[in-house]
């Protein structure tokens, strides 16, 4: 018996269902396919690399939380330096002359003269160090004094403007006017003399 090949030429390709134009041309996979193509294991093969992954994040977001504490960005600023309400706060305190950002460098120079002066001009140590007494308090008197005025100017202007106090603002706000306005941060935005925005 002799066989002979069929001439009948090969089906074509079927089209597929959605063969309209957008269509992406494949089945949408099933839940389970694609919670599998999601899942990740929950403690790394390779814990060496995944401590370097994590060094390398957290440093990233010091470096971007450093910059914008420079440049004024409150989208990547610290937590306890977003909001309005502490903008606000930051430009009352930057817009002033604080007395504890200038007694503190005066305080520490007049330290330092307390501390070498014996050592050339003996018979005056019992003056200096009464002087010293009578700076070093009288400065924390007049800071104590600049910051009562400065926590009545900050309660009544966020109440004017803000409706209400969140706890914390004014003393946040007195922690930044001991600062050195140069060393502050977020840098101040605002000049001495001008308005709050």
């Amino acid at each position: 018996m002799i066989f002979r090949k069929s001439e009948t030429p090969p089906n074509p390709e079927p089209a597929p269902l959605n063969a309209h134009p957008g269509s992406k041309g494949r089945p949408t996979r099933s839940r389970k396919e694609a919670e599998a193509a999601r899942r990740r294991p929950l403690v790394v093969d390779d814990r060496k690399e995944a401590r370097r992954r994590d060094r390398e994040k957290a440093s990233q977001e010091r470096m971007e939380a450093q910059q914008a504490l420079m440049t004024g960005d409150e989208k990547k600023m610290p937590l306890q330096h977003r909001g309005p309400q502490r903008s606000f706060v930051r430009d009352v305190v930057d817009t002033r002359r604080n007395i504890a950002e200038l007694f503190f460098p005066i305080a520490l120079i007049f330290m330092l003269v307390a501390l070498v002066l014996p050592l050339i001009r003996p018979d005056l140590t019992t003056l200096l160090s009464t002087g010293m007494i009578v700076v070093l308090w009288g400065g924390i008197a007049l800071c104590v004094v600049d910051s009562l005025f400065l926590r009545k100017r900050l309660r009544r202007d966020l109440t004017e403007r803000f409706g209400e106090v969140q706890q914390g603002l004014v003393g946040y706000g007195i922690m930044r006017a001991i600062q050195i306005r140069r060393f502050r941060l977020p840098r101040p935005q605002i000049k001495h003399g001008e308005q709050p925005r």
